[in-house]
Formats: C-alpha cells, structure tokens, sequence
C-alpha cells in the first residue's frame, strides 16, 4: 500500500474552536450567543440556486462568524465522474465564502445519472480508491481551498473490500493530501452496529490529518442498532473518543451536529461547553470564545 503523502497545505490550517452545524431554527439564537460559538458549519447545498431570503442569511452569517461550507451531493465516490453543474456550483460558493477548508463525504450519492437521495457507502477497495482520487483531483484543479473528507455511516458492508476503513481513509488522505473530517458519533454508531474497536480505528488514522470531528447523538432502533439521527445528546462513549482523538490529533475544530427533536438552545451551548472543556485539558485551544465561557 502506498502512504506517501502528497504535498498539502493542512498543516498549516487555523485552529478555529468549537461550533455549530447551523440550522435555521436557530438563526437568531446563533447571533445573540455568537460569543459562545467559535465558528458554524453550513449546509452547502441550501444555499446554491437559492432564493433571495437564503442568500441574504448567509451573508448574515458571513458577517458573524467564519463558516465552512459542507456538502452533501459531490458523489466524490461516482465511478460515472462528478456532475459538473452541480461541481461547478458548489464550488463557486466555496469560492465566494473563502473558507479555510471544505468537506464533503467518501460516498456516492449518484449512479447511472440518478440521485439517490442519500449518502450510500463504497467498498473500501482499491479501484474506490482510484474513483475517489480521481474525482477530487478534478476538483483539486479548479479550486485551491483544502477539502477534508468524512466518514459515514452505513447498514451493511458493501461486499470487495480489500482494506478495513480506517486503512483505507488513510491511503485516501495519502494519495489526495486531503484532510478528514472524523465523525465520531458515525465512528461510534458503525462499531456498535457492524463490531470493532473505535480507538484502535482512531489509532490506524494519519493524526496530522484530522481536521475536524463531529459530534452528537441518535437513537437506538432496538435490538441495539444505532440510528444516527443527529436526534439527542452526545452519549458519554462519544465524548470520551472525542477525547481520545483530542489527545492524539491537531484537530483544529469540533461541530456539534442537531437536525432532528431540537431542544432550546441552551442545551446545545451546554455541549459546546463541555467539548471546549474537553479540548482545554488537551491544551486546545485560543478559541476567540475562550473568555466567555
């Protein structure tokens, strides 16, 4: 296997604190408490080919707080190639916000010119591999903002996989110079459902790599399967690999993610607090909301 790392500039990414996923129902609790959230992460593709009202809260947003663009569509993992209205679209907005980084996810979301709909898995085999370095050397060529790139949950293993997960994210970020985007709660919620140790999966991944974490809590469908709905409270096993990773990585930010059964906002500042506390007993970091917390 090849881990020769291609030249990269993340290591050079700032460290930007501990934020939000931004949703709309929390816009104007965001901006009275912009204190308490070092940064937001946005969903990109509510805001390309968006109305007059979307564009004018991002550039709301934008004037408050710095914001990375996350998206959902790319199909980096397409084996038909990336659509280029979609790609150029998406990137233009990445443009336009000037962000220190970008994500997307080792997915697909594409195949045979139809959307699914929904994040689907890749086996974690070699010719996956070259599909996906294919398609983000693509986009590597017509923008120079760092992509990172995150881990996703799945129901089943897709069959042909010649490299376990972190294996394989490993040799991804070797080959593109991509940085990732750990997930933790998808990290946690994929042991419990499929088996094997999340720590000694942290520990196969580059660290100088790990960007970004995400964070937050699903529901358990019964018979112990995990759902990650994005739909509770971090669990106590997600923080204590947050806090894993923090011990080992240079992360330079951590998103907590909430999209359904949202409680008052106070909660969630409640979970950024304590993963601020978390990071400070790692030595992380000059958060610019460090003094008000």
């Amino acid at each position: 296997m090849n881990r020769e790392r291609t030249r990269s500039p993340i290591e050079a990414l700032p460290s930007l604190g501990v934020g939000l996923g931004f949703r709309e129902p929390y816009r104007a609790d965001v901006l009275l408490h912009r204190e308490q959230v070092d940064f937001l992460e946005i969903t990109a593709d509510h805001y390309m080919d968006a109305p007059a009202a979307k564009l004018r809260e991002l550039e709301l947003l934008a004037g408050h707080f710095t914001l990375i663009p996350h998206g959902l569509s790319l199909s980096l993992g397409s084996a038909e190639g990336l659509d280029p209205d979609y790609r150029d679209t998406l990137l233009g907005l990445v443009r336009s916000l000037d962000p220190p980084w970008w994500s997307e996810h080792v997915a697909f979301t594409r195949a045979g010119g139809i959307e699914l709909g929904h994040l689907a898995p890749l086996p974690f085999s070699n010719g996956a591999l070259d599909v996906l370095s294919a398609n983000i050397a693509e986009v590597q060529a017509l923008i120079d903002v760092p992509l990172i790139l995150e881990n996703i949950t799945y129901d089943f293993r897709v069959p042909g996989a010649e490299l376990d997960e972190a294996d394989f994210l490993a040799e991804l970020a070797g080959r593109t110079g991509c940085g990732l985007l750990l997930d933790v709660t998808n990290l946690y919620t994929n042991s419990m459902n499929h088996g094997g140790d999340p720590r000694a999966f942290i520990d196969r991944l580059p660290p100088d790599r790990i960007v970004q974490l995400h964070f937050v809590g699903g529901h358990d469908e019964g018979g112990g399967r995990l759902i990650d709905s994005h739909s509770a409270p971090t669990p106590s096993a997600v923080w204590d690999l947050m806090d894993y990773v923090l011990e080992r990585a240079p992360v330079r930010g951590l998103i907590l993610e909430r999209d359904e059964d949202l409680p008052p906002f106070a909660e969630l500042l409640g979970e950024l607090d304590r993963a601020r506390a978390i990071a400070g007993r790692h030595g992380r970091w000059p958060c610019p909301s460090s003094s008000a917390s």
